[in-house]
């Protein structure tokens, strides 16, 4: 995320800085910043005049816990691989609005109750304060619940989601663009979470125009993948093929079956770029039992961030963004092994304003 609002270079001291921790890109004391977006005719990428580009980043274990206690020492930001000094570091904890988007079209309806545990796991992670709201879709999203922090209210909306039966289109592109629309302006932490399948019908342009909107946008996405034993039967035929091919054993592929395997594996390509465009992380349960640990996860990785600031570049180009976390020595923490200890969710990058 990229602060937008010009105002007079200063020392550090003398930027109110702060007020980025709870409110959004202009927010209300600025209100020529609020002029300059209710004038804008198009989703544009975030930008940044005031010399400061907005980092929220959560740090997690390799149990899924929050990492506490960290300090802007720990932390090393590369600005398309180049290092860049933290001019801005503080820890931050607030409630968050996580919006939970169902698919009910007919691709899931006879796995559907994977929704339900999905969802009853996600309530057991979020803090009282947190509010959820419910959207279905298929075709197109439906509004099922506002957000609210009477998380009973999300169970009774739960109960009541109809499943499509017959043919039809999955827009989940569209569909999430249109969800954006409704959340409105950032007001603090959103969360997206996608309990769905993947699968889209929509053209190609549809998915790059979501992604120009998802880097205007300050929200993270953690896509849930459903369909676990569709998605392990693709695997699983993949490999009977190989086998077959390596036997000299005569196998025909069907066009459904290639079908399948092309459908759900840019369907996992696609989970994967929408939650590492936002910072967030792509899951792919294989039963019931991986959803709770999963939801654990989200849940401290929404719950606790580090605010994080550096100096932006000025030449109107995407710039990527890489977030590390150092140990005492200033060497990234890791296993023997040579693993990461910690895992950190961040945006992926930013576009810089021009010279």
């Amino acid at each position: 995320m990229i602060v937008s609002c010009r105002r007079p270079r200063r020392a550090l001291r003398a930027f109110s800085f702060l007020i980025l921790s709870a409110v959004s890109i202009c927010g209300a004391g600025a209100p020529a910043c609020r002029a300059q977006e209710s004038a804008a005719q198009a989703p544009r990428p975030l930008e940044a005049t005031t010399e400061f580009v907005k980092v929220d980043a959560s740090v997690l274990d390799n149990r899924g816990n929050f990492v506490g206690g960290l300090a802007r020492s720990n932390f090393r930001i590369l600005d398309n691989g180049a290092e860049q000094p933290i001019a801005f570091f503080t820890p931050v904890e607030a409630p968050a609005q996580i919006l939970v988007m169902i698919e009910t079209s007919p691709a899931v309806y006879l796995i559907h109750n994977q929704h339900l545990v999905a969802a009853y796991a996600l309530l057991d992670g979020l803090a009282a304060d947190d509010q959820v709201a419910l959207v279905t879709y298929d075709q197109a999203p439906r509004e099922i619940l506002k957000f609210t922090a009477d998380k009973s209210a999300l169970l009774a909306a739960l109960g009541g989601v109809q499943y499509t039966i017959g043919m039809g289109d999955l827009n989940l592109y569209d569909s999430i663009s249109g969800v954006l629309d409704w959340m409105g302006p950032a007001t603090g932490k959103r969360a997206l979470v996608l309990l769905t399948t993947g699968l889209d019908s929509s053209p190609p342009a549809r998915w790059d125009a979501l992604i120009l909107k998802l880097r205007a946008q300050d929200i993270v996405i953690f896509s849930v993948a459903l369909g676990g034993p569709l998605r392990g039967q693709k695997s699983k035929s993949s490999k009977s093929r190989k086998d077959a091919a390596k036997t000299g054993d005569a196998e025909v592929e069907t066009s459904s079956e290639s079908a399948t395997d092309a459908g759900f594996a840019k369907a996992d390509r696609a989970l994967r770029a929408l939650a590492t465009t936002t910072g967030g992380r792509a899951y792919f349960p294989e039963s019931e039992q991986d959803f709770v640990p999963m939801y654990h996860e989200i849940a401290s990785a929404l719950r606790h961030q580090y605010l994080l600031g550096i100096a932006p570049a000025h030449d109107g180009q995407f710039h990527s963004l890489t977030v590390e976390v150092l140990d005492q020595n200033g060497q990234p923490i890791t296993l023997p092994a040579k693993k990461p200890v910690v895992r950190v969710f961040a945006r992926e990058g930013y576009l810089a304003p021009g010279p």
